[in-house]
């Protein structure tokens, strides 16, 4: 459904999702609609994903977290949340400001921030911004800098320029993952982009990621990323170990960034969508690791 340069994609294309259900829940920032999953009660668990997903990601993690709340919105554009058509609305800032405006308005405190592709360069700008609502930090499979993370990331991103909004979220999933998948699921991660009009986030966010000291986004991660030197919370490192993207070298130099950090061994069986492939797996060592 499109108003004033914006898709909302049907409810209808959520219906019957496998997995666990999760309740809806939406607020509005200017006129855009964010959707987001709570559940659970005690300390707030906030997780962040990234490209192509969405909120349904984090189904088998939250299973695994039983004794906390879990709050995982949509970036706008992704997801049940509403998605700007006109390119030029994406920026690094814009998505991280949107989530900083979303924990303000949620009133998100003592939050165990847990990042993923995307989701490393928004909340680590929240971290370091706001300290003080962060107690930990749990880091998948991410990064960030001024250059690329390396020759196979440059190709993902030649590959979606070539494609465009012809790009399927589910397919680009099937070829990431590691461990069989079911039809169903591929089709969930499909569900919010029905027509090329909803893809246009898909399409961008490839092109934020700061690949040299000149790129717009570089100024703003650079700065991130010297401030994750400061940033004394505790934090877990936690990648898997085929990702082609995000190989074992990174995850430790991620830990040698973060002066409180514990680099764990890497979740066996996983490639970059570890949540996916090795979901409760992952979910079972971030509620250890939150207990110990």
């Amino acid at each position: 459904m499109m108003t004033d340069g914006v898709y909302r994609t049907p409810d209808s294309r959520f219906e019957n999702l496998p997995g666990r259900a999760f309740e809806p829940r939406y607020l509005d920032q200017d006129g855009l609609r964010m959707h987001y999953i709570d559940v659970g009660s005690g300390d707030p668990v906030l997780l962040l994903h990234g490209e192509p997903t969405w909120s349904f990601l984090y189904r088998k993690v939250i299973g695994e977290l039983g004794a906390a709340r879990c709050v995982a919105p949509d970036y706008f554009g992704f997801g049940r949340s509403d998605k700007p058509t006109d390119p030029d609305w994406y920026s690094y800032d814009a998505h991280a400001r949107s989530i900083e405006r979303f924990v303000e308005e949620l009133d998100l405190r003592d939050l165990t921030v847990v990042v993923q592709d995307w989701g490393g360069p928004i909340g680590f700008r929240l971290c370091v911004e706001h300290p003080e609502l962060v107690a930990r930090l749990v880091v998948l499979n991410t990064g960030i800098g001024a250059r690329a993370p390396n020759t196979e990331w440059l190709h993902f991103q030649a590959f979606v320029r070539r494609i465009g909004t012809e790009i399927e979220a589910g397919e680009l999933m099937r070829r990431t993952l590691v461990q069989p998948v079911a039809d169903e699921v591929i089709a969930a991660y499909d569900a919010p982009f029905p027509v090329p009009e909803s893809r246009v986030g898909i399409v961008q966010f490839p092109e934020l990621v700061a690949t040299s000291s000149n790129h717009p986004s570089a100024p703003a991660m650079l700065d991130v990323r010297k401030q994750l030197h400061s940033f004394e919370q505790p934090a877990l490192v936690l990648f898997s170990d085929s990702d082609p993207i995000f190989s074992r070298r990174a995850a430790e130099v991620m830990a040698e960034l973060l002066p409180n950090a514990e680099l764990d061994a890497p979740v066996e069986g996983a490639g970059h969508f570890l949540q996916e492939d090795r979901g409760e797996a992952v979910g079972r060592r971030i509620a250890e690791w939150l207990a110990s």
